[in-house]
């Protein structure tokens, strides 16, 4: 693992992860900006973090907070808000923050979750969460970004004994229940922490869960061991094709356009 110290804007920094996220960063060596709503949500963060105020639907709001970072780290999510809060918080607050870096191509560790392509199930007819963070997955893939995604199973359902690491591919797993897999929040910390310095880690998307047994201590292994995603695709390497683009809202397609456009510029 590369000791590379960077600067790093977490998002969500307050929530039950990002805050994690935040001590977990900090504790590897990294500067870090956390990025949250009000000040107000920001008072149990650790006084080491700079905190940058900032509304993920408002992208003008956004740019202080990005400026001059190395990576950043997104653990949003929209809390049962619905399809609404599924559009404009779990897609829109990615749109915006990487709309928002134009050039910039800073490393991404993106957190969506176990059974994102699972379209049939009652909670995404219900919410359409797992269509709008699949299609926050997509845009980082099309901007062109170093990036890691990570599908964490439910969180904190683990036994004191089950730590051992297993990353998985293809999002098999989607009863929709804690059977698909289990995984502590710290640890899910740890792996998106420590995505930002592995050179194994790049381009890849898996689904996290823990199983019986101790943590490793050196994740590059875990990571090497994936396979990485196809260039030029925007659905991770072993996922079904169940979310065909041609029937995608023409808003996304444009989004996606738009980032792919700036890449190319970037490059």
């Amino acid at each position: 693992m590369s000791a590379d110290r960077l600067t790093v804007l977490v998002v969500g920094a307050s929530g039950s992860i990002g805050s994690l996220v935040v001590a977990e960063a900090l504790k590897q060596g990294h500067s870090v900006r956390a990025l949250v709503r009000n000040q107000t949500r920001a008072r149990m963060l650790p006084r080491e973090a700079e905190i940058a105020v900032g509304d993920l639907t408002q992208p003008e709001s956004l740019k202080p907070a990005i400026a001059g970072m190395d990576a950043i780290v997104f653990t949003h999510g929209s809390d049962g808000e619905g399809k609404c809060g599924a559009e404009t918080i779990d897609y829109g607050g990615v749109r915006n923050i990487l709309n928002a870096l134009g050039a910039a191509r800073p490393r991404i560790a993106l957190m969506t979750a176990i059974g994102v392509t699972n379209r049939d199930g009652a909670y995404n007819r219900s919410t359409e969460a797992h269509d709008w963070k699949r299609r926050s997955e997509r845009l980082v893939r099309a901007g062109g970004f170093p990036y890691t995604i990570v599908r964490p199973g439910w969180f904190d359902y683990n036994k004191s004994d089950e730590n051992q690491l297993i990353f998985l591919q293809g999002d098999t797993r989607q009863a929709g229940n804690s059977s698909d897999g289990v995984i502590a929040r710290s640890q899910i910390a740890q792996v998106l922490v420590s995505s930002l310095t592995s050179q194994p880690a790049l381009g890849k998307t898996f689904e996290l869960v823990a199983e019986k047994g101790p943590a490793q201590e050196d994740l590059d292994p875990i990571f090497a061991a994936l396979d990485a995603d196809l260039p030029g695709a925007v659905d991770g390497v072993r996922d079904m094709p169940n979310q065909p683009l041609d029937k995608e809202p023409q808003r996304v397609l444009e989004d996606l356009r738009k980032l792919a456009a700036g890449a190319v510029d970037g490059n």
